[in-house]
């Protein structure tokens, strides 16, 4: 019996050895699990902390053995700004993590520090995304972030105070537009929500770019201010606030004046974005019970459908020689832009995602919201706004400026101007 045993277990311990993978060398040994590290600001209080733990659990469910996300808790986001930017800055960049989507998020394109993932796009997962997004995080080829978390600015119009004036749903073009302020003028309703004060006039800078995305098509901001868009772009901003077309106190007024004045039913027309949805949900239900989104009107001859729309968040991957690692990585985020999981954080934390999802009739969401999504899904194309295609000294031009064209003391031409000289 003692000899049986003791044969009994060589021979398990030789199928052992040859269940073992061989790797160079001769040596046997096996396979390692894949750690990826993700220090994460979508943790503890965050709308988001409990979609996205159980996503990642999820995750390391079905690949157990093989990949890992380990999350980094990192609730403080001014702490997580400083921590990924020194990571960067010393060459030590995450396996995992998020930036903001803006101007400097674009100097990490340079050098070796991030994965390129323009490829891997290339295949079916490139298809979860809007192209024209896409586009905007490719530089010099290279899509090196994976937008994630966005914002669209539509048009704003309460619906019941449209049918009370007799004007049956949002016009399509500007010509449209000016008929139906009269008829909301003839009930004591004043059209449009507008300001020129603030840091940059934000509402009416919204109203511009909308503007301009119809007379200039997607491309615009790539176009020199001397452009002629650019002046037809201002006729109808300046029409915007003539003939009683916006409140007297937009003219200097911040973002409290439009935003108060949509709230109680004094203006019909509003432009903001998905943040508002608290607001006007908590202090004027009447208000959003009648709230419909929409796109501008189109300018004559101009592109129709269009919003202007911004990258929040994006995530990105540090690089690594390790193509075991790069590999998981990839996996990882093409787990987070699935459809389920993306439609999962939307729904638990109301954010606009860039990814593609839908919502089903029996899916528990505010209306207002899913009215965003389906703004989004159905734009002919998304583009970013002024403020976020011009220096600094452009964005801080537009509010004076504006403030001399709505006081007539500026013609078209001169408002533009006014940007030119700010931007040399």
């Amino acid at each position: 019996m003692k000899k049986i045993t003791v044969f009994s277990i060589m021979l398990i311990a030789l199928f052992t050895v040859l269940a073992m993978p061989v790797i160079a060398g001769g040596q046997q040994e096996a396979q390692k699990e894949v750690v990826l590290n993700w220090p994460c600001i979508w943790v503890g209080e965050d709308a988001k902390a409990d979609a996205v733990a159980d996503i990642v659990a999820k995750f390391n469910e079905e690949h157990a053995g093989q990949i890992k996300v380990q999350i980094e808790e990192m609730p403080d986001y001014d702490i997580y700004d400083k921590k990924i930017l020194a990571q960067i800055s010393g060459g030590q960049v995450p396996d995992i993590f998020t930036l903001k989507w803006n101007p400097d998020t674009k100097d990490f394109y340079s050098g070796d520090i991030l994965v390129d993932f323009s490829e891997d796009l290339a295949g079916g997962w490139g298809n979860r995304f809007d192209s024209s997004i896409i586009n905007e995080v490719t530089l010099d080829g290279q899509t090196k972030v994976i937008p994630y978390e966005m914002a669209i600015t539509p048009i704003w119009y309460n619906a019941d105070l449209f049918a009370e004036a007799g004007i049956d749903g949002f016009p399509k073009t500007y010509d449209e537009f000016w008929d139906a302020a009269e008829k909301l003028k003839a009930i004591d309703v004043t059209p449009t929500s507008q300001m020129t004060g603030g840091a940059n006039a934000w509402t009416s800078m919204l109203w511009y770019s909308h503007i301009m995305a119809s007379v200039g098509g997607p491309g615009i901001w790539d176009k020199p201010l001397s452009d002629p868009a650019y002046v037809k772009g201002a006729e109808i901003l300046k029409r915007l606030y003539s003939n009683g077309n916006t409140t007297k106190d937009a003219i200097g007024g911040g973002p409290s004046v439009p935003s108060g004045h949509y709230l109680a039913e004094r203006t019909a027309v509003f432009c903001n974005g998905p943040w508002f949805i608290g607001n006007i949900r908590e202090n004027a239900p009447e208000v959003y019970e009648s709230t419909e989104l929409t796109s501008a009107p189109a300018a004559a001859g101009g592109e129709k459908g269009a919003q202007i729309g911004f990258i929040q968040t994006v995530l990105a991957s540090g690089a690594t020689d390790d193509p075991a690692k790069r590999e998981a990585a990839l996996t990882f985020l093409q787990y987070m832009s699935q459809p389920e999981n993306v439609k999962r954080i939307s729904m638990d934390s109301g954010a606009l995602m860039v990814p593609k999802f839908t919502f089903s009739d029996s899916d528990d969401v505010d209306p207002l919201q899913k009215k965003f999504v389906e703004a989004q899904e159905n734009a002919s194309f998304v583009m970013n706004h002024l403020a976020a295609k011009f220096p600094a000294s452009v964005v801080q031009e537009f509010g004076a400026a504006l403030d001399q064209l709505a006081l007539g003391r500026a013609t078209p031409e001169e408002f533009v101007q006014m940007l030119e000289a700010a931007n040399d």
